[in-house]
């Protein structure tokens, strides 16, 4: 009886089973796709991340026996993102420098609180890793560098944001230095030379006079005067840190002379290229002193054992100084009377550390 009522189904009662099976095997099918599509994204999203602007880096080696030049790709135009170029450029002899030449046509992304953090392009020397400069944005050509041997770099990096037009171009030549005249490059012209070398020089000077002379040997006496023109600039300050006075010793006093000497601010001279982020600019005086927290905190609490001297109130003043930069695109240094901004400890104290966790 079973076996004829089989017979007697309807044909559509029969192919259930088999619309069953092609529809699960159709489900089985379309996970597996996904999954392979899904793990196949994943598996490009992190190559990409693992390159990132590695991808395009290398380092080309360039040999320097004339006149060349090395420019962003695709100068005039807009340069690629997710770029890391070094150009190592290698004079022919060891006695040759090399020297460079930024085209007036320059611009790159604009810095970031005057530091350039994105799009630049800088100039190092191979031996010991000294950044002569770095630069971006386009209000100011860079001005020109000067190998201190036979080999200098030049880096370019890009991010993956607000690539810019023209970039750069900057033209190379050779100085041939005299076997018998070792001390050639001091006779350099002082606007020749670059930023780290010029630095170097006038930090070596111990009044103003002593530095116009050297900058400019025929003119120094007018550019002083000039510098002490009347101008729009602002005119500079001074900041003294006065200490309070006090009364007859006692225990009392004694007790507060630990807790105002132990950690109070104190005079710290501080490099003003490094502590402006300016490597575009030689100042003089090179260095100047502000107020820094500074001292011991033995006697902080017996129960934190890290307490540091950290400053508690931290103001902002100008001090006048002296500054040169290399003048966009043409020959001499731009030389002016600024003020620059340095942090100032005023008041310290001992914290211990696990409370400013």
């Amino acid at each position: 009886m079973l076996s004829a009522y089989k017979h007697r189904q309807p044909p559509f009662i029969q192919m259930i089973p088999l619309l069953l099976w092609i529809l699960i095997s159709s489900l089985h099918q379309h996970e597996s796709v996904a999954e392979s599509s899904l793990v196949s994204k994943i598996h490009h999203a992190s190559t990409k991340q693992q390159n990132g602007v590695h991808e395009s880096q290398h380092e080309k080696v360039v040999s320097v026996t004339g006149d060349g030049i090395i420019q962003s790709p695709d100068f005039p135009n807009t340069y690629p993102r997710n770029t890391v170029i070094v150009w190592r450029l290698v004079a022919v002899t060891e006695s040759s420098r090399i020297q460079l030449t930024f085209d007036p046509r320059f611009g790159l992304e604009d810095a970031e609180n005057s530091i350039c953090k994105y799009d630049y392009v800088e100039v190092e020397e191979p031996v010991g890793g000294i950044v002569l400069g770095r630069w971006c944005g386009s209000e100011m050509v860079p001005g020109p560098q000067v190998s201190k041997g036979n080999q200098i770099l030049i880096r370019f990096v890009s991010d993956e944001y607000f690539p810019s037009d023209p970039g750069f171009c900057i033209h190379y030549s050779l100085l041939q230095q005299r076997q018998s005249e070792p001390e050639a490059p001091a006779v350099m012209p002082a606007w020749m030379q670059g930023v780290d070398a010029l630095s170097e020089a006038v930090a070596g000077f111990s009044t103003m006079e002593e530095v116009m002379k050297y900058l400019e040997p025929d003119r120094w006496q007018v550019d002083m005067e000039d510098l002490y023109k009347p101008t729009w600039q602002v005119v500079g300050k001074s900041f003294f840190h006065q200490k309070k006075s006090r009364g007859v010793v006692d225990l009392n006093l004694l007790r507060e002379e630990v807790r105002l000497y132990s950690c109070t601010p104190r005079n710290f001279s501080v490099s003003l290229r490094e502590e402006l982020k300016r490597t575009d600019a030689i100042f003089w005086p090179s260095c100047l002193l502000v107020k820094r927290c500074g001292g011991n905190c033995a006697c902080c609490s017996h129960n934190c054992y890290d307490c540091q001297c950290s400053p508690t109130k931290v103001a902002k003043k100008y001090h006048e100084v002296l500054m040169l930069k290399h003048r966009a695109g043409g020959r001499g240094l731009q030389k002016t009377l600024t003020d620059v901004p340095l942090e100032h400890h005023e008041e310290c104290s001992c914290v211990c550390k696990n409370d400013s966790d």
